[in-house]
């Protein structure tokens, strides 16, 4: 691991932190790996309950690809170059699909614009708070690009011509029309938003770890399912969350109109 990731846990919250802003938060090919390993790290880590993913400073969440020093870290190649080489597309993919089968709840905090390869790793979170002053661009195409993996979370969170506008045009989305194409959870004033986030991140260091696990892997499988056999799959998932200790003290605990305690069983 190096300094370009910082990485805090702190009352079940492990906080990640793209550590470049004098790169706008760009991603080098050490980033990308170092950010696959820590999630690894943290799901196998009880004491971790949820993950934050930000980016330091507020010039960018993350501005996608360091196109600078891509030549030698694999992430951009010449014409010609052997493909063994296009490491960066791979590795990116790769992190991308690892985000999205992750079993504890992740958390976006954008505090700066979100650009092209960092739309995928905001995308590719449960939740995303976001201030007012943000946006979010996928530029690709200024470059004689297109934003290709981008394009898989975004077709699975927008409407297919929200998301032609934004690719084809390049423009700048702000928060406001992002939160209402679905792009983003919540836009929160600048002057709340810290306590958004941190009060967010507290409730869902309190939710049942093991159920979540079992909820969020339920909801990845229903999104291939017919109705019929999504509600079969479902019920049988409940049934399931049902018999683990944490459901038994989630309603006792409403019943005895208290917080409940949960331990992850």
């Amino acid at each position: 691991m190096n300094s370009e990731l910082l990485y805090e846990v702190r009352e079940g919250v492990a906080l990640l932190t793209i550590n470049r802003p004098e790169r706008r938060n760009a991603l080098s090919l050490a980033l990308i790996q170092d950010l696959g390993q820590r999630l690894d790290e943290i799901e196998f880590n009880p004491e971790v309950r949820v993950v934050c993913l930000t980016g330091a400073g507020d010039k960018a969440f993350c501005s996608g690809a360091d196109l600078d020093g891509a030549m030698c870290d694999g992430l951009a190649a010449a014409p010609g170059e052997p493909e063994e080489k296009l490491q960066g597309p791979s590795f990116y993919a790769k992190l991308l699909t690892r985000m999205s089968t992750f079993e504890k709840p992740l958390l976006a905090r954008v505090a700066g614009p979100c650009l092209a390869g960092g739309l995928g790793l905001m995308l590719s979170c449960d939740i995303v708070i976001a201030h007012t002053n943000v946006f979010f661009c996928t530029p690709e195409v200024n470059i004689g690009l297109f934003p290709f993996m981008v394009g898989a979370l975004l077709q699975r969170n927008v409407q297919w011509k929200k998301a032609m506008d934004m690719v084809l045009t390049s423009r700048r989305i702000y928060a406001a029309e992002a939160e209402r194409m679905g792009l983003i959870s919540r836009v929160v004033p600048p002057e709340h938003f810290e306590q958004e986030v941190k009060q967010t991140l507290a409730v869902l260091a309190t939710r049942s770890p093991l159920n979540i696990r079992l909820g969020k892997r339920a909801f990845k499988k229903m999104s291939d399912l017919s109705l019929d056999s999504a509600l079969e799959m479902l019920s049988l998932a409940l049934v399931q969350a049902m018999k683990t200790e944490d459901a038994r003290e989630g309603m006792q605990a409403f019943l005895d109109k208290r917080t409940p305690l949960f331990r992850g069983n």
